[in-house]
């Protein structure tokens, strides 16, 4: 009875896979992206938000936006929070500006507010078609370029320099010696095709940490932190102001970009994919859309789903039951607080720096493989070429996501005018153009 109700729920047959195939892709889903539940509260703490509460927010928000995704969809597809969406979400919202992470988290909740609206009108298909492939890519390689050094600063193989934005760090020091060999190992096992190498990475270096001195050992298992640090502290109200829409608008673009191209990357390697379009895409987007909401009121940054379920296609996951033992492991892993808070709690130095030797290396290798967006850029077309290229520099070099998405527009419409290509341009980019102008105008 329990077969055929699982048959009638994922259609198990039709999809030409077993229970036992999708419990094992499930779990190596997990172990794969399960680097984020480490990662996420130590970024969203460097803004201020409370690191146990956010560890609580993201196990929650990606077990619920992932069972979301199976029924919505029933797609093996796992979703959580995002890489480089964090990241803005702390550095350039936040810290950058001085903005209020609860009025950031306010304006997280609108983009998926937003995400929702536009389901059924088509304007998500719409603003994909209209942005050049070239700055598509190029904003995915900028976010990588500064997930990347941001991953080098807290491994402190940079550091702060006099006369010059960084420089190379002491190699000698205890942090930067552990943080190389976690790289290191993640990286053999990575190109050895070892599932869950970032995980294991992790793991190794939080050990060499307790070793070393770097951390101490907290426990393994507890009781989940409490919620109520960042429950429903979202400030939509101030998040509504006129100088929000940007903060708003970026968040919007980056989780359409990253959930439409994830999802059409692993459903084409699923073979789910129909004649160019993929079935039941609103269910899947709708489940992004949602899982970003109820994670903004729990207190963590935009979900969106996670290019690392490929693992789990890759070992024969086909539906949403793999998504549903994913979840499972998501709310199980509540109760290894103690664990996270050693890995992520980070280094302090005798200077006052605050270093994350054991999660730098996952930050790297995560960079290294958005970076290979590069190659799909048309480097021989100068008016395709000058925008990428000022989309990916700018990006680590002023910590600003939006800066480079500003940048890319203006060189893009600038360049198509004056060469007398301004049919190559949708009409939303002129637009977004002059109203990146128009900001800067108004900022100076």
């Amino acid at each position: 009875m329990f077969n055929s109700w699982l048959e009638s729920l994922f259609r198990l047959s039709e999809n030409q896979t077993s229970f036992r195939t999708e419990v094992l892709a499930g779990t190596t889903t997990f172990v794969t992206l399960a680097y984020i539940i480490f990662v996420q509260p130590a970024v969203l703490s460097a803004a201020g938000m409370d690191f146990g509460a956010v560890f609580v927010a993201t196990c929650i928000s990606s077990g619920i936006a992932t069972l979301m995704m199976a029924a919505f969809a029933n797609y093996p597809i796992a979703v959580a929070p995002a890489m480089g969406h964090n990241f803005y979400f702390a550095f350039t919202v936040v810290i950058a500006t001085g903005l209020a992470w609860e009025v950031a988290l306010g304006c997280v909740a609108i983009a998926g507010l937003l995400f929702i609206v536009t389901a059924g009108i088509g304007l998500r298909e719409r603003l994909i078609t209209a942005i050049p492939d070239s700055l598509k890519h190029a904003i995915a390689v900028g976010i990588g370029m500064l997930i990347a050094m941001i991953g080098l600063q807290w491994a402190g193989i940079i550091v702060d320099a006099e006369g010059m934005l960084i420089t190379l760090g002491d190699l000698r020091t205890m942090p930067v010696i552990v943080a190389t060999i976690g790289f290191a190992l993640t990286a053999i096992l990575l190109v050895r095709g070892v599932n869950g190498a970032l995980l294991i990475g992790i793991l190794v270096s939080s050990g060499l940490a307790w070793l070393t001195g770097l951390t101490e050992f907290q426990g393994i298992m507890s009781r989940p932190p409490s919620l109520a640090p960042t429950f429903l502290k979202f400030d939509i109200l101030n998040a509504l102001q006129p100088n929000m829409v940007t903060v708003i608008l970026t968040f919007f673009f980056l989780a359409l970009f990253d959930s439409v191209g994830t999802l059409v990357g692993v459903a084409e390697q699923a073979g789910l994919m129909r004649n160019g379009t993929l079935p039941r895409a609103r269910g899947a987007l709708l489940a992004d859309a949602v899982g970003t909401v109820v994670g903004a009121g729990l207190g963590t940054s935009t979900v969106t789903a996670y290019i690392e379920s490929a693992t789990g296609v890759s070992v024969g996951g086909r539906t949403g039951l793999a998504n549903v033992v994913t979840a499972i492991l998501f709310f199980l892993a509540l109760f290894i607080s103690p664990l996270v808070s050693m890995i992520g709690g980070g280094y302090e130095t005798t200077d006052g720096t605050r270093l994350y030797p054991v999660v730098a290396p996952a930050l790297i290798i995560v960079g290294t493989m958005m970076v290979g967006s590069m190659r799909f850029i048309a480097w021989d077309d100068s008016t395709e070429a000058i925008p990428a290229f000022l989309t990916m520099i700018i990006m680590p070099l002023t910590v600003s996501i939006t800066e480079g998405i500003a940048f890319g527009f203006l060189a893009y419409a600038m360049l198509k005018v004056s060469t007398g290509r301004t049919n190559e341009a949708n009409w939303l980019v002129y637009l977004c153009a002059v109203l990146f102008l128009i900001r800067y105008i108004i900022l100076v």
